[in-house]
């Protein structure tokens, strides 16, 4: 009975003393990591010497620092500093708090007091340059700091006159980067007046330097004072005399330093005047420096002769004299002013006395000229474009060739005047200035016109093996004009023999040939009989199709008619035959012609001879007026709005094939019109009202609408250059919605929450996200998808699952056609494969187990980054596939926005009982981290089988072309034959 009391006054009790314990809040538990200063203070204290504690320090520094324990860390790495007497602990702790201080999220503000206090204490010239090396990283870090940066200044000045270089130049270095670039350094009472005596700006502080005795605080104050120059200060003119006389260093990096020096000023001040010396004469300062950077060219440094020879590139102010004298090896009369005759008959009469012959000279020059005091520029720069491109080193000549490029695009008159200079580098040993030179005569094509000779020089590299210098001597050729009839006559000549010896080069011998015909149409006229074998009286025979020669001749002469209305009359009734075929077989190579009385036999009709300037102006009003009249399906209903959509897709689809200018933005809204096609049909009325196992069907079809308007997306964002944000946006968008689709459609057909769930959540990170990036075009999104869930974003975050779909299915059947704005400018990324062909009758033959190479040459266009996007795979009889990354010498870059890819694929496979076929195929790879969206991954696309590495990495691939078969059937079983075929 006692007992039950008992318990009973104790559960009152409880019931009594529970309630004010609900009040009382519960204690937190804070996790927290070890700390990193602690850590470092027992390591530190375990060293016994100056060794053990270097080894410390090493691992340290080995380490990340979150941004909370740097101030911890630094203190403790400052207390063992002030404690520590060998020199290379300390410059490794002046080397850590240089570290810490740029790590993220630290502002090393708090720590510039401490730094500073521990210059004056220190002895040891390397720890005091590794020091004043610290603040120049604080000083960096903290740019929105004035007053940390006089101090930094002041703290630079008073080292200045420190007798180790290294102190010297940290103190230079800190100048030029933190010396204030619109102040003078005023008088201070601290000991700054002092050290600069008055007020003085930064740039005659750091100019007092250029006479240092060590060349390496030379070298220091000649890039300090650069960067001050790279920060926005325009450098005074009177350093232009400073740095003029330190061209003539005895050190290298002082006269590199130097002639960066000289051509900034020169494009400060380039009118200036300037004397000469030793001279009455002035001249301007671009004209000076040019002639002294010209005569860097002769320097002893190879180094100094290619910087010399870039910056002559630059200078494109420079008087033409001037110019064309670093053409001439000789002096253009020392040039010296001639006086006029009227100057000198005056100074004959002032004499008093003409000569009378009877005493010896006496007509001789009053003085004696010596020829280095009087020239205008020094001797050395007569040449220098000879001395560089005659230079030992192919560094320099390649500088040499890119600065006459500069040059002579700015200039046609000195275009001229070195062509026969660049068409001799042809002939250079070294395969990169060959090519350097080609690229150049090719950039300034439109100023020059080829002799014979010069010609003949030209094609001689021809006959060279590297394909690359073959194609680009072809491009070059493209864009090149010739004076003479001998010379188209000769350049097909050895096309021809290019042609014979390397069959590879087809395609690019025909293109050439096709820019040669349609640019020279008048020197191909007076060619043609001779060209086609054609007699006014005999018929001749008709020429084999096949023969690649023969095809080359008529791509030359059907280009050249384009622009002859009188050429087609010399043709025989086979060359009209001719021309049909290759119309068909090779448009891309043959233009329309008008013939007479034969138009409607070869089919050329008004599209394609009748373009005018005004066509393209009036397809791109038509593909506006396309994109106006599809808004309005929001008034239409659902068959009316499709069949809108239907012709709209039709018609611009038509519009790229007719103007290949727009061929990328037709392209791009068809695309993106048939997207909505497809979420249209998706949102059909009947499959949302129906129960879901009478519409399994639908559901069916509504899920690849969904997995295919993903598909259309990605190549929407990756497949097209040019996009801007509001693009990109209105992408975005389309995906978004699809993805909401796949969310409605797996509520409806799946089981359970889990799984939901998990999809609701990323679905919701990927508005997050779509939020986020795209904040700034939100006001162009009014009325959308996107705008109606971000308005319902709180309810959705909240809700159930189940009534997230319900909410998003109502969103998304209300939310009508966000309207595409016209792209500007934009591409579509194509790829054609040009080798193997698919034609040859000639089967590739393998053993069993081994390999055999297969040679891919294939053009891209408008691809972004082809070495790290672009892949080739090979899928095999089985079901096998092969992704192989070319290398990244394997793509050459012949023109803006244009790739070529020569590699080789190695095909290897065991034996199998029958013949069958392989595929070649361009991808164009992407990953998921670039789709902005990176929440969830990326779906698999059906058309990218054999991908799952790909697919683990979250990359996807997106066919450029058409697969490409290559198969064979074979009589063999131990080794296939694989040729290739269509």
């Amino acid at each position: 009975m006692a007992a039950h009391l008992k318990k009973r006054v104790y559960e009152e009790f409880s019931k009594v003393v529970q309630i004010p314990h609900e009040d009382i809040p519960a204690k937190k538990l804070r996790l927290s990591k070890p700390s990193k200063s602690a850590a470092l203070h027992i390591d530190l204290c375990k060293a016994t010497n100056s060794t053990d504690a270097l080894q410390y320090l090493l691992q340290f520094a080995r380490k990340p620092v979150e941004a909370e324990s740097v101030e911890g860390v630094v203190r403790i790495l400052l207390e063992h500093y002030y404690k520590e007497n060998d020199n290379s602990v300390r410059l490794k702790i002046a080397s850590l708090l240089g570290l810490l201080s740029k790590t993220q999220g630290f502002s090393p503000d708090c720590i510039v007091d401490d730094v500073i206090n521990t210059l004056g204490n220190e002895k040891s010239h390397q720890v005091l340059a590794q020091l004043l090396d610290t603040l120049l990283i604080i000083g960096i870090q903290l740019p929105d700091s004035p007053a940390v940066r006089k101090r930094l200044i002041e703290v630079a000045c008073k080292h200045l006159s420190d007798t180790y270089f290294g102190v010297r130049n940290k103190c230079l270095q800190l100048l030029g980067c933190l010396g204030l670039v619109d102040a003078p350094l005023n008088k201070d009472n601290e000991g700054l007046g002092s050290l600069i005596g008055g007020v003085r700006d930064v740039q005659s502080i750091i100019s007092d330097y250029f006479g240092d005795q060590d060349p390496r605080v030379r070298t220091a104050a000649l890039k300090a004072m650069l960067q001050l120059h790279e920060r926005g200060m325009k450098i005074h003119q009177i350093i232009y005399d400073q740095a003029c006389r330190l061209l003539s260093d005895d050190y290298e990096q002082v006269r590199s330093a130097a002639v960066q020096m000289v051509w900034v000023l020169s494009q400060l001040y380039p009118e200036s005047i300037v004397p000469i010396p030793s001279s009455n004469e002035e001249i301007r300062l671009v004209d000076d420096a040019f002639g002294k950077i010209s005569h860097m060219v002769s320097d002893g440094s190879w180094m100094v002769r290619v910087q010399a020879a870039k910056t002559l590139g630059s200078m494109l102010q420079v008087s033409p004299h001037f110019l064309e004298q670093t053409l001439d090896k000789k002096l253009m009369s020392d040039l010296r002013r001639k006086r006029t005759a009227h100057e000198r008959a005056k100074e004959l009469f002032a004499s008093g006395e003409f000569s009378s012959g009877r005493k010896w000279a006496d007509d001789a020059p009053k003085e004696k000229l010596d020829t280095n005091t009087v020239n205008l520029i020094a001797s050395g720069a007569c040449g220098a474009f000879v001395h560089g491109l005659e230079d030992e080193m192919f560094e320099v000549r390649i500088a040499a060739v890119e600065a006459l490029c500069q040059l002579a695009r700015s200039s046609p008159s000195f275009a001229e005047k070195c062509l026969d200079f660049l068409v001799d580098m042809f002939n250079d040993e070294i395969e990169e200035v060959r090519l350097q030179s080609i690229h150049v005569l090719r950039e300034i094509s439109t100023h020059i016109t080829l002799r014979e000779d010069q010609l003949d020089t030209v094609l001689a590299v021809l006959e060279d093996s590297s394909r690359d210098i073959r194609e680009a001597l072809h491009e070059l050729l493209c864009y090149t004009n010739v004076s003479t009839k001998e010379c188209i006559q000769l350049a097909l000549l050895e096309l021809l023999k290019n042609l014979n010896k390397y069959p590879t080069d087809r395609n690019s011998v025909w293109k050439c040939l096709k820019f040669l015909g349609s640019r020279h149409p008048t020197l191909v006229l007076p060619l043609v009989p001779e060209l086609l074998s054609t007699h006014p009286y005999f018929d001749t025979p008709e020429p084999d199709m096949d023969d690649p020669a023969y095809i080359a001749v008529l791509v030359l002469v059907f280009n050249a008619a384009k622009s002859c209305p009188t050429m087609p009359a010399l043709f025989s009734d086979h060359t009209f035959r001719h021309y049909a075929y290759l119309r068909d077989s090779l448009s891309h190579l043959v233009p329309p012609l008008r013939l007479p009385g034969r138009k409607q036999v070869y089919g050329l009709d008004s599209v394609d001879s009748g373009c005018g300037s005004g066509s393209v102006e009036s397809a791109q009003l038509f593909l506006q007026q396309s994109l106006n009249r599809v808004s309005t399906i929001q008034n239409l209903e659902a068959p009316g709005a499709q069949e809108l959509l239907d012709f709209t897709i039709r018609d611009l689809q038509r519009l790229g094939e007719l103007q290949t200018e727009l061929a990328g933005a037709a392209d791009f809204c068809a695309t993106y019109l048939h997207c909505q096609l497809l979420l249209m049909k998706a949102l059909q009325e009947k499959l949302w009202n129906m129960a879901v196992p009478l519409c399994l069907k639908q559901n069916v079809t509504a899920t690849a609408a969904a997995q295919q308007i993903l598909e259309e997306t990605y190549k929407l964002e990756f497949m097209y250059s040019g996009l801007e944000s509001r693009q990109v946006a209105t992408i975005h968008h389309v995906r978004l919605q699809a993805k909401a689709l796949q969310l409605i459609l797996t509520a409806r057909t799946r089981q359970g929450l889990d799984s939901l769930m998990s999809s609701c959540e990323k679905f919701l990170q990927d508005v997050e996200s779509f939020q986020r990036l795209f904040l700034t075009e939100l006001p162009h999104l009014q009325d959308s998808f996107v705008d109606k869930l971000l308005e319902l974003m709180p309810r959705l975050s909240s809700c159930k699952p189940v009534e997230m779909v319900k909410i998003l299915q109502t969103t998304i059947r209300q939310s009508g056609l966000l309207q595409l704005r016209l792209p500007v400018q934009i591409h579509r990324a194509t790829a054609t494969i040009i080798e193997p062909t698919g034609e040859s009758d000639n089967p590739l033959r393998f053993t069993s187990g081994l390999v055999v190479a297969l040679d891919i040459d294939a053009t891209l266009e408008h691809v972004q980054d082809p070495q790290n996007t672009v892949k080739v795979q090979v899928l095999y009889p089985d079901g096998q596939s092969h992704v192989i990354h070319p290398k990244p010498g394997d793509f050459r870059k012949p023109g803006p926005d244009r790739h070529r890819l020569i590699t080789q694929v190695y095909l290897s496979h065991t034996a199998w009982t029958e013949p069958s076929q392989i595929e070649v195929r361009l991808l164009l790879a992407y990953s998921s981290s670039s789709a902005s969206l990176s929440s969830p991954p990326l779906p698999q696309l059906p058309s990218w089988d054999g991908a799952t590495a790909w697919t683990a990495s979250l990359h996807r691939k997106l066919p450029l072309k058409e697969p490409f078969r290559s198969a064979s059937p074979s009589k063999s079983t131990s080794c296939p034959n694989l040729h290739d075929a269509d």
